[in-house]
């Protein structure tokens, strides 16, 4: 066996007669490291060889991001042969041709100038000028396509909205119909959103996704998608693939009038996994999809992919949290003679959870016990915060039947002593009733308050009374002052309203005017159940998004002889 000519030359003499070529080289690893790049090709992307070697392209580079440059170097890699590809790079205001060439996990692309800078070219109106290249304004569209990706995708964190986006973006441009189906934890399709650029053609579609038998053999281009992480295309459908998922006429007649001719299907890619696949399916005379448009789309599905995972992530996050939060906000007990609602509204941002929460039980003496709260905060952290309080004042509060002050004054001390720097406000209300006041028909209400809103008390001739109390620190605010009790009469159809600042800060209103329009509306519901009331306040004051959550807890006073109704 003779030995090549470049084992002869010599690595030295090679990599001199490569660094002296007219046109650029460079070298890609696996993961996009620049192994090598000549300094021709340095200069063409104005930069110095010692600033891109032994670097990520895609830091050393971060302006390459979004063009058709960055979109064709994606497709070479994912094609695995020789593709070459002419264009503007706007970075550089440079016409480049380049050729990359895949092996093994090495990326080899040559390229070199195409033209003079575009400020060179002729433009329309120019003196003596021609008619602009109709390859700058297919590159100009593509970018601001891309452009409008990237913009549209970051608008919502809802993953079934963001693949319809992405479905809309990509219909018609690149495809007559499309599917995006992304993949749940189980791994079976979580959210699937399609668009079809034929009005006429929506019921079409329906049928054949409603209807079709799944695991039959058509989804195979789709699962060597997710397997492979590259695009997959079928320039023609063979019809034995489809046959045996259409179960019936109806949905093979609605698959035939579909007519798809050709597919490609990108997967969603992103963090280093594959968790769905944008399937873009050409019908009639519509030829199958080019390279370059295969490299807008893979471009465009790396820009909606990231959107999409950044809505799986945070849906992932949400899910824990109000797992955690429902966990914690148990169903209220129903004493006899009084009826308990409580009702708890996830803010529309900061993760829909935060800090707020109630509480109701009896304590070993009979009397109920009733709590609201609201840990400092509004996101996972301060739920974690809440659960940890919540517990805390739970076992304190059932362990022995003392007074409001006194189960916050313990409740102090165990938050200093664990080192729990979290801070709360928080209202301790109990239901008393000695013998005299049984046969009286009356309650006591004794509450004491960490820095809470005042409970609302509405009589049952719609009179409502503000039980403020002197302001006193929050849970968690280290402070020698002792804590207070304090208390009010209740009488028979009266109804005590506890609610947290959510409810009367909603709309940006100072506390003061949020708990009079509170007090206004509450007036009006006399004679309403506890639910019904949580709700009406709800519904009337509550409107639009809300950038806070909202607890309320509303008790009714029944005749000692009444038995309310479930």
């Amino acid at each position: 066996m003779t030995e090549s000519a470049a084992s002869r030359l010599g690595l030295e003499s090679l990599a001199a007669a490569i660094e002296a070529v007219p046109e650029g080289v460079a070298v890609f690893d696996g993961d996009w490291t620049i192994r090598y790049v000549n300094p021709v090709g340095a200069a063409l992307l104005e930069r110095d060889p010692d600033e891109l070697i032994e670097r990520n392209i895609w830091v050393a580079l971060p302006e390459l991001g979004g063009t058709i440059f960055h979109s064709f170097l994606l497709h070479a890699r994912s094609v695995g042969g020789r593709v070459t590809w002419q264009g503007y790079y706007a970075p550089t205001a440079r016409w480049l041709t380049a050729t990359a060439v895949v092996a093994g996990e090495q990326l080899d692309l040559y390229f070199r100038e195409a033209g003079g800078p575009l400020m060179e070219r002729p433009t329309v109106g120019a003196p003596g000028g021609a008619a602009p290249d109709p390859d700058e304004a297919v590159d100009r569209d593509r970018l601001r396509f891309l452009a409008e990706v990237s913009e549209s995708m970051i608008s919502t964190l809802d993953t079934g909205e963001s693949a319809g986006k992405l479905a809309d973006l990509v219909v018609p441009r690149l495809c007559d119909w499309a599917i995006v189906a992304v993949v749940g934890d189980e791994g079976r399709a979580a959210q699937e959103a399609w668009v079809h650029r034929d009005p006429d053609r929506h019921a079409d579609v329906r049928s054949y996704l409603d209807h079709r038998i799944r695991g039959t053999g058509d989804e195979t281009p789709m699962t060597a998608a997710l397997l492979t992480g590259e695009p997959v295309q079928l320039s023609a459908i063979d019809p034995a693939l489809i046959e045996p998922s259409l179960p019936s006429d109806e949905v093979r007649d609605a698959w035939r009038r579909l007519d798809v001719t050709s597919l490609t299907i990108v997967p969603l890619r992103a963090r280093s996994e594959t968790f769905g696949a944008l399937a873009m399916m050409n019908t009639g005379s519509r030829p199958p999809h080019t390279e370059m448009e295969i490299a807008v789309a893979v471009e465009a599905v790396r820009r909606g992919a990231l959107a999409l995972d950044n809505a799986r992530l945070y849906g992932r996050q949400l899910k824990v949290a109000e797992t955690l939060q429902h966990s914690l906000l148990t169903a209220p007990p129903q004493p006899d003679q009084l009826e308990i609602a409580v009702r708890y509204q996830p803010a529309a941002t900061n993760m829909h959870v935060g800090g707020d929460w109630y509480d109701a039980f009896q304590q070993p003496d009979g009397a109920t016990l009733l709590v609201i709260g609201d840990v400092v905060g509004h996101n996972v952290d301060a739920a974690a915060a809440m659960g940890q309080i919540r517990s805390i004042l739970r076992g304190i509060a059932f362990d022995r039947p003392e007074s409001p002050a006194r189960i916050l004054t313990r409740v102090d001390r165990v938050l200093t002593g664990l080192h729990i720097t979290s801070m709360a406000t928080a209202l301790v209300a109990r239901i008393e009733q000695t013998e005299e006041e049984a046969r009286r028909g009356l309650r006591t209400l004794r509450w004491s308050s960490a820095g809470h809103l005042p409970p609302l008390l509405l009589r049952a001739d719609g009179s409502v009374d503000v039980l403020s109390s002197p302001a006193e620190r929050l849970l968690g605010a280290e402070s020698p002052d002792a804590r207070t009790d304090h208390q009010a009469v209740l009488r028979a159809d009266d109804t005590v309203v506890f609610y947290t600042d959510g409810l009367v800060e909603h709309g940006r209103s100072g506390i003061d005017e949020g708990i009079t329009r509170l007090t206004e509306v509450l007036a009006q519901l006399a004679g309403l159940r506890p639910g019904a009331i949580c709700d009406q306040l709800l519904s009337r004051i509550v409107t639009g998004r809300t950038d806070d959550d909202v607890a309320i807890l509303a008790v009714r006073m029944h005749p000692v002889d009444a038995v309310p109704s479930a």
